[in-house]
């Protein structure tokens, strides 16, 4: 994931100034070299980051789901390079956490110290054990490799800078840090992108290598590739191999197999598919975006669970995650974030807490409602960041025992283009009473028996929910729409 990669880059790049390189054993090779910290602030980094990515995507909510990944990932742990009788105690001792996240994106990635997330988007594109073992093992493998530390190494003083600016904006505004990323350093990642793909290799072949000694079908880890690779096809992000910061998923779909043979020869049985013990765990799952946790609808963001909407502008999207709200207009020229503030009694003093920090240039500030009948406060000044001065309104509005507040700046210089929207979308702010909005559900994984042996396409109803489109449950069941399905075949079926 993109954004998750960059978060770590970010606070591993800042220890790289902070400390001095340090010469430690790689767990993989046994050979010694320079990395960018020592094995114990890989630790601390993981433990630091994992909290922020804890609160950005949230943790699914399934015990049995939960319990089932993490038995899992410990299962693959026991071969790894980071248990075996010749890896120092620091490793062998370092405790691993696994979790899944409550993020519709089809990812999985690792943080430094032994922390590995899988989305349950990833686990709805996988069909068996299997899969997911060679996607688990992969991650332990960039734990082991010490990929990020290797990583963060190579960033040049230019790429600390352009960090150094995404933190200010993350932590006095709350504007992610990626945009800030995107927008400077797109030379400096082409260059590294090869160092990337090294890393990836490496790790692929540890997911095969820990999968197949415990006797995972490995080759069978090659499907995902297939299923990322008509993920990115049929949204037309099929992109060059060298612009990739991964290998090619074609690539990799065909040298998986491959190396899965090479530890069959040497005497691995590789006999677990873990279909049935998997769709077990799939059934009933949330798929998609999960409308109880807020979505866009006719011009308007709807939050059923909190019972409260606020209109969207044309020409702004919105980014809704666990802890926040953002709303970006274009490239990044303006930003609305709402967050609930847990701090403060009042919109009042939500505001004073705001306007009081330092940096703040306070121009004016008053009592206000939103739709004429909630309790509101407001403030309009400026901050300085980086030498730019921005224009800030910020906005906080009482509603059923809790305080929403809205922080929404610009360029100073643009801010009057944008402060009719800001005020458009506060004080629009209102209770959600749409009883078909308010009582939606998620659509869920399904998992049926096929009856008979026809076309895929024939067991899909003609109209699916959210939206959805026939060819994307074909993929997640990684068939294709007139793929014969044989009787007995467990299939994804999304249901609200």
């Amino acid at each position: 994931m993109k954004r998750l990669h960059i978060h770590i880059i970010i606070l591993l790049s800042v220890f790289v100034f902070a400390s001095s390189c340090v010469v430690q054993k790689n767990p993989i090779s046994g050979n010694k070299r320079a990395y960018a910290y020592s094995w114990q602030q890989e630790v601390q980094i993981g433990q630091d980051v994992d909290q922020e990515i804890v609160s950005q995507y949230g943790l699914y909510d399934d015990d049995r789901l939960d319990e089932y990944v993490v038995n899992l990932g410990q299962e693959l742990l026991e071969v790894s390079h980071m248990r075996r009788e010749e890896a120092d105690e620091k490793f062998k001792n370092t405790e691993f956490t696994f979790r899944v996240l409550d993020s519709p994106v089809v990812n999985a990635f690792a943080l430094p110290g032994g922390y590995v997330y899988v989305t349950r988007g990833l686990m709805a594109h996988l069909n068996n054990e299997a899969q997911l073992a060679v996607v688990v093992g992969h991650e332990i493998g960039h734990v082991a490799g010490r990929h990020a530390s290797q990583r963060a190494l190579t960033q040049t003083i230019g790429q600390v800078a352009v960090i150094g600016g995404s933190i200010l904006g993350q932590e006095l505004l709350g504007l992610p840090g990626e945009s800030l990323m995107n927008l400077s350093s797109q030379a400096a990642q082409l260059l590294f992108m090869s160092y990337s793909r090294d890393h990836e290799r490496e790790s692929d072949r540890l997911g095969v290598e820990y999968s197949a000694m415990k006797n995972y079908v490995a080759a069978e880890g090659s499907e995902f590739f297939t299923s990322l690779r008509r993920i990115s096809e049929k949204e037309g992000q099929n992109i060059p191999n060298m612009l990739s910061t991964h290998p090619n998923p074609g690539e990799r779909e065909q040298t998986i197999p491959r190396l899965a043979n090479e530890w069959r020869e040497k005497g691995y049985e590789q006999t677990i598919y873990g279909t049935d013990s998997y769709m077990e765990m799939l059934d009933g799952m949330v798929f998609g975006e999960n409308p109880r946790n807020g979505y866009v609808t006719e011009g308007r963001f709807v939050h059923p669970d909190l019972e409260f909407f606020y209109p969207v502008p044309e020409q702004w999207r919105v980014l809704n995650q666990p802890s926040q709200v953002v709303l970006v207009k274009g490239e990044g020229e303006a930003v609305m974030i709402m967050r609930i503030d847990s701090e403060n009694a009042s919109a009042n003093e939500s505001i004073s807490q705001f306007v009081n920090q330092e940096g703040f240039t306070l121009k004016e500030r008053g009592d206000t409602q939103s739709s004429g009948r909630w309790t509101a406060h407001q403030a309009e000044g400026t901050i300085e960041q980086e030498g730019n001065l921005l224009g800030v309104y910020v906005y906080a509005v009482e509603y059923q025992d809790r305080i929403y507040r809205f922080i929404n700046y610009s360029p100073e210089a643009a801010f009057e283009e944008h402060i009719e929207d800001f005020r458009f979308v506060t004080t629009g702010f209102d209770q959600l009473t749409d009883e078909s909005i308010l009582n939606i559900e998620p659509v869920r994984l399904q998992i049926v028996e096929a009856d008979q042996r026809k076309p895929f396409r024939q067991y899909l109803p003609d109209q699916l929910p959210m939206d959805m489109e026939h060819e994307d449950i074909a993929i997640i069941n990684q068939v294709n729409l007139d793929t014969t399905i044989e009787p007995g075949t467990l299939l994804k079926i999304p249901v609200q």
